[in-house]
């Protein structure tokens, strides 16, 4: 049986990371499987060849139109009245390429469909994919696939019935943008047979409310870490590698762009000024490093004492599992898929929502709890490992049959 593994990028973002670990994982439990993404302005197919690594081909008869991406903002922008407005918060799926023409799709027997929007898929190519006759998991990256427009539903409860009145909308009514995409959402996936996957105990709660999922199958499954590489190093090494003092307390921070302020950045700062001795550093665009490679960024974690991720939404970070895979221990919102993978003062610290001073409360219980690492990264190991997740996406896909 073949698994097509499906999502918008290769590299860029938490979605595209955790695809491609679950690929390599699948792989060495001995599944056929290859991942389809947009890569520049084509498709980028990505399968596993007879040496053991990946291979890459890029498929020119299908080329991705960029406009589609920027028709899909404009039409947003101009909805909302020309504001800018929680104009990345939301996705309408209007522009999108035909997979199901692509070699890749007819040889599979599994689409495996993870983070899918900004113009790669449109809700038509959705369709086409759910009326293909092959077997359809989508695991959820954030909420947007039972939801109308939105990423993340944060208090609205509108998603639980039908969409409208969108908050994330300047202009929002009873029939605006989000009522009119959740209805198009409701006839095609009423027709479709979709086993949708949380990566988190939490969005897969949330997806059980929504009224786009009744009649479907809804698991729970994290995402996969790879331990050869996120794994305990010793602190001294990795601080010199970075040149960073080995005498201070350091407090880690990576964030893809350091003033996305959903990832609440200003709240550490806050908690900081409470913690004169200890010194932060920050890793990602705009931050005091920038690290793409997976071995220097272990080594990255490795020279921390503890992680904080002040989240202000978040479904199941890969940056909580990459910390805690390292032996460091972490601090974060009580928010999301964030408190099921840390337990409160057994291996980290989950602060209230919000709350500068309780996340300056939780650095400092870790700091004075240097044991709570070593919990950190056996808890790691015996959930987030490749070939647990691995078996448990197979099962899904229906291989154990």
């Amino acid at each position: 049986m073949r698994i097509l593994i499906v999502n918008t990028t290769e590299g860029t973002g938490g979605a595209a990371i955790a695809a491609t670990r679950l690929m390599h994982a699948l792989q060495k439990e001995g599944v056929e499987v290859s991942m389809l993404c947009r890569s520049d302005s084509q498709f980028t197919i990505i399968s596993h060849s007879v040496n053991g690594s990946f291979d890459k081909s890029h498929n020119s008869q299908f080329i991705i139109k960029p406009f589609a991406f920027y028709w899909e903002r404009l039409r947003i922008f101009l909805v909302n009245r020309l504001s800018k407005r929680n104009l990345w918060q939301i996705d309408i799926a209007s522009c999108g390429e035909d997979i199901t023409q692509t070699e890749a799709f007819r040889r599979a027997d599994v689409i495996h469909l993870h983070w899918i929007n900004q113009g790669f898929l449109s809700l038509k190519n959705l369709e086409a994919i759910f009326r293909s006759g092959k077997r359809i998991v989508w695991t959820l990256h954030d909420q947007w696939p039972t939801t109308g427009i939105c990423h993340y539903t944060e208090d609205c409860d509108h998603f639980q019935t039908h969409c409208h009145d969108c908050p994330l909308l300047t202009h929002s009514s009873p029939r605006d943008l989000a009522y009119h995409v959740f209805e198009q959402k409701l006839r095609i996936w009423h027709e479709a047979n979709i086993t949708f996957v949380g990566c988190s105990q939490w969005i897969a709660d949330e997806a059980r409310k929504s009224a786009l999922t009744q009649g479907h199958r809804i698991a729970c499954i994290p995402n996969p870490i790879d331990h050869s590489v996120f794994r305990p190093l010793p602190k001294e090494e990795a601080r010199n590698a970075f040149g960073l003092p080995l005498d201070k307390k350091i407090v880690l921070f990576i964030c893809q762009k350091v003033t996305d302020e959903r990832k609440g950045m200003r709240y550490l700062e806050e908690a900081m000024k409470a913690l004169p001795d200890v010194q932060m550093v920050s890793v990602g665009s705009g931050g005091d490093f920038e690290i793409h490679d997976p071995q220097r960024m272990a080594m990255m974690y490795a020279a921390a004492n503890v992680f904080v991720t002040p989240s202000l939404q978040d479904n199941l970070p890969n940056t909580i599992v990459e910390a805690m895979s390292c032996g460091t221990p972490c601090v974060g919102f009580r928010i999301g898929g964030i408190p099921e993978m840390i337990h409160h003062q057994q291996d980290g610290y989950v602060a209230h929502y919000c709350d500068a001073g309780d996340l300056a409360e939780g650095i400092r219980y870790v700091l004075a709890h240097p044991e709570l690492g070593e919990a950190a990264a056996q808890y790691a190991a015996d959930t987030y490992n490749e070939s647990r997740v691995a078996k448990l996406y197979i099962a899904e896909y229906g291989l154990n049959n």
